[in-house]
């Protein structure tokens, strides 16, 4: 895995820089950064837009008395796509683009969640099945009193 992010490291400058010069030999130098510049703008208002919104569906969600775990990963999903906007290059913004869709935003999570499965024992929200085979399945980590401290 640590050679793939490696690879990523590597590649993507590189693959950044070609498209830099396909796109500046077909629409000229300045009209090249102006986009740089221009995306790099887009993704500070968008991530104050998106942001502030997703903020405020955290606190209903709280309120509410619900898990706000979709929320906190769309709030993810947005602030890794603003940086994506302010980092120079087309396909870095294509991601970030994609990213700032919600439906594209839900598969993600979609995906991330059939893998993960949250054991509530805090009493925050609906109370967990202790039959649920689950809960002491394997790889779950389960803690005892002595393990954590409530802050």
């Amino acid at each position: 895995m640590g050679r793939f992010i490696a690879l990523g490291l590597i590649a993507l400058p590189i693959i950044e820089i070609a498209i830099f010069i396909k796109v500046g030999q077909t629409i000229g130098l300045l009209p090249t950064l102006a986009l740089v510049i221009g995306a790099a703008i887009l993704g500070g208002v968008l991530l104050r837009y998106q942001g502030l919104s997703v903020i405020g569906q955290l606190r209903s969600n709280v309120n509410s008395g619900r898990l706000p775990g979709k929320t906190i990963a769309d709030a993810m999903m947005i602030g890794l796509a603003a940086l994506f906007l302010v980092l120079p290059g087309f396909l870095s913004d294509v991601v970030a683009l994609a990213l700032l869709l919600p439906p594209v935003r839900n598969w993600i999570y979609a995906g991330l969640a059939s893998r993960v499965t949250v054991v509530n024992t805090s009493g925050y929200g609906p109370a967990n099945d202790p039959y649920d085979p689950r809960i002491k399945g394997p790889g779950t980590i389960d803690l005892d009193e002595d393990d954590y401290r409530p802050q």
